[in-house]
């Protein structure tokens, strides 16, 4: 099961590509547009900052093909900055235009008192089925570490939700393109299941 990671410059590829091989995929690391276009599977990894995600993309020449890639049909999974990236906008530091790939956008959540960034285990709340999720317990719990979340235009496009602070977007899903907040490769056996079923898509 091919899967090509990006190497956006702004991500730990190691984990996830570590994460990846122990559930079967045959991973490849992506620099160019052409290994982009050329992959089977597409997962978009990402920490940091909104604008410092989008101008790695861009030095790299890497957005087109990314779109192209959506466009394929082809399974294409973000994680982290990698699913907010997915996303038309981003509010970090002024507005920054993003793949466009999703209609919506990405603001700071709104978890007064709590401290920020959010970082540790929250429960996955799906609101539908959809193969990325299948086989995962009903007390799913994930790993994350952010202080924005995503805001799909569209609510059918959310698909599952978390809290902290506020009820918020984890996961998201239009077509081929998915997108998980929390971090698969540090979720332990639920990140597993989700980074195994997305080798099947």
């Amino acid at each position: 099961m091919g899967v090509a990671v990006i190497d956006s410059g702004i991500c730990n590829l190691a984990s996830i590509a570590r994460a990846l091989e122990r559930e079967g995929g045959e991973v490849t690391v992506a620099t160019t547009a052409e290994a982009v276009a050329g992959a089977d599977r597409l997962v978009l990894p990402g920490v940091g900052s909104f604008p410092a995600g989008m101008q790695s993309l861009h030095e790299r020449g890497l957005v087109d093909a990314i779109r192209g890639f959506a466009a394929s049909g082809k399974p294409l999974l973000g994680i982290c900055l990698g699913m907010q990236l997915l996303f038309d906008t981003g509010s970090e530091f002024g507005d920054t235009p993003g793949l466009g790939l999703i209609p919506g956008r990405v603001r700071e959540i709104n978890a007064p008192g709590l401290a920020v960034p959010h970082m540790g285990w929250n429960r996955l709340e799906p609101t539908r089925e959809d193969p990325l999720l299948a086989g995962l317990p009903e007390e799913a719990f994930f790993y994350f570490v952010h202080s924005y979340v995503c805001e799909p235009a569209e609510s059918a496009d959310v698909l599952a939700y978390t809290e902290y602070g506020e009820r918020f977007c984890a996961a998201v899903q239009r077509g081929n393109v998915r997108g998980l907040q929390a971090h698969p490769e540090k979720s332990q056996q639920c990140g597993a299941t989700v980074l195994a079923n997305f080798l099947r898509l």
